[in-house]
């Protein structure tokens, strides 16, 4: 798969069992059958999974697709997904439900699974690493695999990812130079009024957690604080990983009271699904936690979901570093203002940083919750002390 060819067609032959003439693909907009040939010398994402394909995940990359679809001719639309099914034990149950996703899905799919031989399975799960989780594994034009799994960084960037080799990643991560907030936010799909927001100089609070009495305090702290430092600042609640019935519970209640911006809940499952995708996207490319800054800021971010508390961040504008904190320190912090007032000056975010710093709690106890995927890292620094994290098996079912 590392060797190049004239063209792709040979190393997709061994990927995909099939007889001479036989047609392979299934293109589900037309409901007809088509030949591998229809993907000679284009950059083609494999795209393999078992029959779980979680949505929250996924439309992302079906917007990112038909977008490239209504723009054929643009160069780095020049590109096709194939689904790969990897179904071994084939039951009539399976069958169906198969059937029921390749019949909506808007790319190329096989026809049967039985066209992925034994051996490629092998292949896959030895090679590739795969282990149930979706992977997107890029053929470049000439055969040979550029990306093992592009799936983060299609997420993150688009078909502005384009050719999606791994090379491609680090050129994409090097452009960013602060941790903004439209790096941590895709406003096309998450909020667009962020951008407005940004161009007015606004400033911006994200905060979120699941803890009710926390977040009342947490807003009536805010309205003070915006009131004594005379300034506009926007509100987004984003909530958790996971969003259940307290987050319904909490979006209802600014609803009734403060009239903010709201996200539903796909939109926040959208958010938390952006920092995974980012988490492991940097990883692939940093391989480090230690020195890489973006890449503690994604870390601490997922921490605070983990721990289950209240927290924020605050911004201002488009290029200034994002202040993230704990809940329990920011509330300390706007409480106390008229402590510090007379310190925030021309620069209110650095003065706040400072108070944050000086009032950091001398203990604490962190986790962060990684999905089961590849590229999951042996060594995690917390987001606090940069000692490294102890490792634990944690299995979940939550219901709420």
């Amino acid at each position: 798969m590392n060797t190049t060819h004239l063209d792709n067609i040979k190393p997709l032959q061994h990927l995909i069992s099939l007889k001479e003439g036989q047609t392979p693909l299934y293109q589900s907009s037309t409901k007809i059958r088509v030949s591998i040939e229809i993907l000679r010398k284009k950059t083609v994402l494999l795209l393999i999974s078992d029959l779980y394909l979680p949505s929250e995940g996924f439309w992302v990359l079906e917007k990112i697709y038909k977008e490239a679809k209504q723009n054929p001719t643009k160069p780095e639309n020049q590109y096709e997904v194939v689904w790969l099914p990897v179904v071994p034990d084939l039951t009539e149950d399976k069958k169906n439900k198969f059937e029921g996703i390749r019949n909506n899905m808007p790319w190329y799919s096989l026809f049967h699974p039985s066209l992925l031989h034994p051996a490629v399975i092998m292949f896959i799960k030895e090679k590739w690493h795969f282990n149930c989780k979706p992977l997107l594994v890029v053929m470049d034009p000439q055969g040979r695999i550029v990306n093992t799994n592009a799936l983060h960084m299609l997420s993150l960037w688009g078909s502005g990812a384009f050719p999606f080799t791994s090379q491609k990643e680090e050129a994409l991560w090097r452009d960013q130079k602060t941790w903004r907030v439209e790096l941590l936010v895709d406003v096309n799909c998450i909020e667009p009024k962020i951008s407005d927001w940004i161009a007015k100089g606004k400033y911006i609070c994200l905060y979120g957690g699941d803890d009710i009495n926390w977040i009342q305090r947490f807003r009536t702290a805010v309205q003070a604080f915006v009131k004594q430092a005379g300034i506009e600042l926007e509100m987004l609640y984003v909530g958790k990983s996971n969003p259940g019935n307290k987050v319904v519970t909490i979006n209802n209640d600014i609803i009734q009271k403060h009239g903010d911006v709201l996200l539903d809940l796909a939109r926040i499952r959208a958010f938390w699904v952006r920092l995974e995708n980012m988490f492991h996207s940097k990883f692939q490319s940093a391989k480090s936690l230690i020195d890489d800054q973006l890449l503690k800021e994604i870390n601490a971010m997922l921490t605070y979901d983990g721990n289950g508390k209240g927290w924020a961040v605050i911004s201002r504008g488009s290029n200034d570093w994002m202040n993230r904190v704990d809940g329990d320190t920011i509330l300390k912090c706007l409480i106390n203002y008229g402590q510090w007032k007379e310190k925030a000056g021309k620069d209110l975010l650095r003065a706040l940083n400072d108070q944050l710093k000086a009032n950091k709690p001398p203990h604490h106890c962190n986790r962060v919750i990684l999905p089961g995927t590849t590229g999951v890292p042996e060594i995690v620094i917390c987001a606090d002390c940069g000692k490294s994290m102890e490792k634990y098996i944690l299995y979940r079912c939550c219901t709420d």
